[in-house]
């Protein structure tokens, strides 16, 4: 496979996309996306992990919120993964997640995931290389036995600028709305931008048995559009059916 190079990737949308026109059909994939979602549940066969990954500021909140705002809460469930706490550090490092993955008929979405054990503590030298490679197949193993359960594993990386996640960050700072989401440890992570480029690109490299989704994300219509679209053709290539009446007791 060909290596990722995200300093190649464009984190904004194509010039001659119109906005307007493709917020429309972000409308429509959101409507067929509370249908599929539904039918799902229904049906319980089948199971969705959207992982979102990116920096600090790359839109992760705000994907979850515009995009499956239209789904049945009953179906879908939202986790957002922090340090882990004293208890979680006395496991293996995927004890947490799979705690939080999908039974069938659900959609689990993750705010950042495993990856950030071979991210942000590979950045800053918390582990050595060997456990980095030995997560790196313990992952793979992790994500190909949720697939052969019945989980349908898809990969977003937030393709954020740096000159957008600066702009993001200071919003935080200065409106009341956003005030909430500000941390100053963000700021201090901006001094590692291209560790986590290499880390990512790595990750990206190790980690492709499903394939990842580098999503432009300086502009959030586009970034929007392109997830509900992946998601929407996949659970469409689920070919799922409404199950008849239950067989009825005597």
């Amino acid at each position: 496979m060909k290596k990722i190079k995200l300093g190649k990737i464009s984190t904004r949308a194509p010039e001659l996309l119109n906005k307007e026109v493709l917020k429309k059909e972000t409308l429509k994939l959101k409507i067929r996306l509370e249908e599929l979602q539904n039918l799902m549940f229904a049906e319980s066969k089948h199971a969705i992990l959207v992982i979102l990954q990116g920096m600090d500021a790359a839109g992760k909140d705000g994907a979850i919120k515009n995009v499956f705002e239209v789904v049945n809460p009953m179906g879908c469930r939202v986790y957002s993964f922090k340090t882990p706490s004293e208890f979680e550090s006395k496991h293996d490092f995927l004890w947490r997640v799979h705690r939080q993955t999908p039974e069938k008929g659900m959609i689990q979405i993750f705010n950042r995931s495993q990856y950030e054990d071979v991210l942000i503590q590979r950045v800053h030298n918390w582990v050595t290389e060997t456990t980095i490679r030995q997560r790196f197949d313990h992952i793979n193993n992790f994500e190909k036995l949720l697939r052969e359960s019945g989980v349908e594993v898809l990969k977003f990386y937030l393709h954020v600028s740096k000159e957008e996640q600066l702009v993001r960050l200071k919003e935080r700072m200065s409106d009341k709305s956003k005030m909430w989401k500000y941390n100053n440890d963000d700021l201090k992570e901006r001094r590692y931008w291209d560790d986590y480029m290499i880390a990512y690109e790595d990750v990206f490299a190790n980690c492709s048995l499903i394939a990842w989704n580098i999503i432009p994300a300086d502009q959030n219509w586009y970034k929007e559009y392109l997830i509900a679209k992946k998601v929407v053709e996949t659970m469409e290539g689920l070919n799922m059916k409404f199950p008849g009446l239950k067989p009825q007791g005597k």
